[in-house]
């Protein structure tokens, strides 16, 4: 297998970490709560969408970190042996939004509105430049549909796509969002089709190399 020289692989880390200090400072949409929420400048092949922090995520500075990422990370302990401080240090996280929508008149947190998702793209866009990840999973429907047509879950969850963001080509694989707000995961055809797309996701190359740098790590 091919790996990038070393000064490419620096000069990728220096980007990336302009680029997350640059991303603290955004303050771009009125409506939402910063501060923005990184994972941090972690130089991968893969990356996890998720849709926008929720209430929790701007204080604990980390994305996915209360009860949907506990599920996330759990699928991904049992699939691919992988658990999150191995995830965190080795992913890079990213979301369709990065700050805080806000709650909804409901009490529900607040659907990310067009012009803040458009805000937020060209960090997605600048991401992919740096990264050229060879593997993406977007996270809940709102993330699937930055890259490609989701009007259910079961038509697209469990499948592999090849997708293009600009001159980077890679593999998409799906998830639904693990957040308790929606039995979608847990009950059929939901639960097998998340089995499905975790299997996906642990043959993946790009998730074995993880996997192997993470065991050989631990020696």
């Amino acid at each position: 297998m091919l790996h990038s020289p070393p000064d490419s692989d620096s000069r990728r880390k220096r980007l990336l970490e302009n680029h997350v200090t640059r991303l603290h400072r955004c303050r771009s949409c009125p409506r939402v709560i910063p501060p923005p929420v990184s994972g941090g400048a972690v130089g991968s092949d893969v990356m996890i969408i998720g849709q926008a922090p929720g209430v929790r995520e701007p204080t604990l500075k980390r994305p996915f970190a209360h009860t949907a990422g506990k599920t996330l990370f759990r699928w991904f302990e049992e699939s691919c042996g992988l658990d999150e401080a191995t995830m965190r240090a080795r992913i890079y996280f990213a979301a369709v939004i990065r700050c805080f929508p806000g709650k909804a008149p409901g009490g529900s947190d607040r659907m990310p509105a067009t012009d803040e998702i458009r805000n937020c793209s060209g960090w997605m866009t600048a991401e992919f430049e740096i990264l050229r990840p060879r593997l993406v999973i977007p996270v809940g429907r709102l993330a699937i549909m930055q890259f490609i047509d989701c009007q259910k879950l079961d038509e697209v969850i469990g499948r592999s796509f090849l997708v293009s963001r600009g001159e980077v080509d890679f593999d998409l694989i799906p998830l639904p969002h693990p957040s308790g707000a929606s039995p979608w995961h847990k009950i059929s055809p939901g639960r097998e089709l998340v089995v499905k797309a975790m299997r996906q996701i642990s043959r993946h190359s790009a998730i074995k190399n993880l996997t192997r740098s993470s065991q050989r790590s631990q020696r």
